[in-house]
């Protein structure tokens, strides 16, 4: 049997943890590279744990992230993010991983594309090819080498790190709204209306009231993950949505397309006991929230939803905004299943149209292994 060894990382970043490869080591040919790669992930496993390959059976453990040095003048490096589905035979390339986006900076220092300063914090300029939009990694080093130690705690992560800064730049593009307007009636086949924010910023979202699907947001991963009405009551509005937000052109399409958009439920401020077992207070929080990722409730929270929740929050009329108990002061601080998250945004309302200009938040990464991944059954 053939066998390639491919030079490549496993690294977390933020809430997730992936495959980092470099461009120039993989197939130009992208069936070819795609076939690399989910054969390497362990994808598609009919029993859906990716027991051969080095995924780890969830939409936050199996995904996959390509480097290559940047011909942009204004960026280091190009990152391509591809979330590969578990049982899926086609990795979905179509956005951003906030979360992952904290690893490219230390990954990029640690493969020599990016020089950094002897102490303090490299910025590492990164063109995110998926949506054509920059982002700004600072990365605290020491030694000239990235530094991973520190004492920055993030919620769905066990271990303290250093805390990587991001900044997304223009995240949203064009128009936030690219259904019109703020509020969507979304009417699936068989299922009664619901009415629905559409978002586009850093990721297509549908924002759903958890309320209006008989759900609550204080429940667990574990709990809303086993009713499996409101799982696919969930899959029928988010591709309902896809379709309402012209990203796909048919219901199979859109059903094919599961990273984006994603779906969130949304309600105001609530207590309830995070994934560790600590006690989130409803004072702690601006909003409650539960997103779906891949047909399944998320650990914690994509990093790209969390940044279009709080453009959401920013623009009155939405749903998003409906959930405020009162004014934000400062950074927006969501709840989800492992605690919270706290995110900043700037908006701004021009010739008649919200845009988002920037948004920021704090992550945190960490090299888990170095070397090469080995493929069988391939040939290079």
């Amino acid at each position: 049997m053939s066998r390639i060894r491919i030079p490549a990382a496993w690294m977390r970043g933020g809430t997730s943890k992936g495959l980092f490869l470099l461009a120039a080591d993989l197939p130009d040919e992208p069936a070819a590279r795609d076939a690399l790669l989910l054969r390497a992930i362990g994808s598609p496993d009919p029993y859906g744990k990716q027991i051969d390959g080095l995924g780890g059976a969830t939409s936050s453990t199996s995904k996959v992230v390509i480097v290559a040095p940047s011909a942009r003048p204004d960026c280091d490096v190009d990152y391509l993010f591809g979330q590969v589905p578990v049982g899926g035979t086609a990795i979905d390339w179509s956005g951003n991983c906030g979360n992952l986006s904290a690893a490219v900076g230390p990954f990029a220092i640690e493969r020599g594309l990016v020089a950094c300063p002897r102490d303090g914090s490299a910025t590492v300029r990164i063109w995110q090819a998926n949506i054509g939009k920059r982002i700004l990694a600072h990365v605290p080093v020491r030694g000239g080498a990235v530094c991973e130690e520190g004492d920055f705690l993030l919620d769905g992560v066990a271990f303290a790190a250093a805390p990587i800064h991001l900044e997304f730049l223009s995240p949203g593009g064009g128009a936030l709204f690219p259904a019109g307007g703020c509020l969507t009636r979304l009417d699936p086949a068989g299922q009664a209306p619901v009415e629905a924010t559409l978002i586009d910023a850093a990721i297509p979202l549908v924002l759903v009231e958890a309320a209006a699907l008989g759900a609550a947001c204080s429940a667990s991963q574990a709990q809303l993950n086993r009713d499996a009405a409101l799982l696919a009551r969930c899959e029928a509005l988010r591709i309902a949505g896809a379709l309402a937000m012209g990203l796909a052109g048919s219901s199979a399409e859109a059903a094919a397309r599961g990273h984006t958009p994603k779906l969130a439920l949304l309600a105001p401020p609530q207590s309830y006991l995070a994934a560790d077992g600590r006690r989130v207070d409803a004072a702690a929080q601006d909003l409650t929230v539960r997103v779906l990722s891949m047909g399944a409730v998320h650990h914690a929270i994509p990093g790209t939803a969390a940044i279009g929740l709080a453009a959401a929050t920013s623009i009155p009329g939405t749903l998003a905004a409906r959930q405020l108990q009162g004014a934000t002061t400062g950074l927006l601080r969501i709840g989800h299943p492992s605690g919270r998250v706290e995110v900043g945004v700037r908006t701004r309302h021009h010739e008649g149209e919200w845009r988002l200009e920037s948004a920021t938040m704090t992550r945190s990464a960490r090299l888990l292994m170095d070397g090469w991944v080995s493929v069988p059954g391939l040939t290079a």
